[in-house]
């Protein structure tokens, strides 16, 4: 154990007292020795404490009180974290066997590396895989057109936390992206082609339930970039395709939130401003239109169900492996 550093994870909560055990025991059941543990619950009163209660022994620290959203209770985790290396975990996503010591082993590996991130799988209320995240070498310039990654498959160094400050807590949303930049414009990040984690998608969850905000908070993070001095100049040199990235993310969102009329005219605009980057998303661009004429429930949980069925077998035996509950 006193070879490996010290690794914290922090799970904020609130009210998610049905998926919040599955989180609890995906991070409690990793196989790593020197392991912190953090859970910060915002007052719930649906069942939550008594579940943190059942694992509290377990535990390195956890509170229940009211907070302010998000942001603030992550970091009250992470001020009391101690690890060399930190992540936080939401109560409704799961941790993929082995994941931090797969991070751990990507740190030894990637030298001056000051934050690394990896693939994420999505499932659904159930548990269910339904889709994938991939990403690939991404940069700063990346994460400036709107790269999004998925916040469950990354890990950081403490000293870079500490030096680019903690979650700013005017973003409700897109905060986790916000501080990817920051820490990208401090020091190298690093892609590692795997699984550490899956990432929920229900009903009640924010970029469901909320999805339309996510669209807000991409052009002010858009306008705070014009405004930080390590990224003036790579957002002039790239406006077109960064512009591009926030309109293409904010499509998306405005989508899955129920506004295919704003999301297509947004579309249009990443289209107008750089067509590479707005191409990616073709098929959604071409859902979008078609929610303009047709109810988009139902074309959109088919859309669901056949990219689910469209997953090759290796990754559902790879999520099976990984992140099986019946397994742990």
């Amino acid at each position: 154990m006193s070879t490996l550093p010290l690794v914290s994870i922090i799970t904020p909560s609130f009210n998610q007292a049905a998926f919040l055990e599955d989180a609890l025991r995906s991070v409690l059941q990793q196989d790593y020795p020197n392991l912190e543990y953090l859970v910060v619950d915002g007052a719930s009163n649906d069942g939550s404490l008594e579940i943190i209660r059942k694992y509290s022994s377990k535990l390195a620290w956890w509170v229940s009180e009211k907070d302010c959203g998000q942001a603030e209770a992550i970091n009250k985790g992470l001020r009391r974290a101690r690890g060399e290396i930190i992540a936080w975990l939401n109560s409704d996503d799961l941790y993929a066997r082995g994941a931090i010591l797969k991070a751990v082993r990507a740190f030894e590996e990637a030298g001056d590396c000051g934050m690394i991130f990896s693939n994420v799988f999505s499932i659904n209320a159930q548990g269910e895989l339904f889709n994938v995240m991939r990403y690939t070498d991404w940069g700063l310039k990346d994460l400036m057109a709107f790269n999004i990654i998925g916040q469950p498959g990354v890990f950081m160094r403490r000293a870079l936390l500490e030096k680019v400050g903690y979650l700013e807590p005017n973003y409700h949303f897109l905060l986790d992206h916000q501080l990817w930049l920051r820490m990208a414009a401090a020091a190298p990040i690093r892609y590692v082609d795997d699984f550490f984690a899956a990432a929920r998608f229900h009903p009640t969850a924010k970029n469901v339930a909320q999805a339309s905000e996510f669209s807000r908070e991409a052009f002010s993070i858009l306008e705070w970039m014009q405004a930080q001095p390590t990224m003036r100049e790579p957002f002039l040199r790239n406006r077109r395709r960064i512009m591009s990235g926030a309109y293409r993310l904010s499509a998306r969102y405005l989508l899955d939130g129920g506004f295919p009329g704003r999301a297509f005219q947004h579309y249009l605009a990443s289209l107008w401003y750089h067509p590479r980057t707005a191409s990616q998303e073709l098929r959604r661009m071409l859902f979008a239109w078609f929610s303009l004429f047709f109810p988009s429930s139902k074309m959109r949980e088919d859309f669901i169900q056949r990219r689910a069925r469209s997953l090759p077998e290796e990754i559902r035996q790879q999520f099976k492996d990984l992140c099986d509950e019946k397994k742990r």
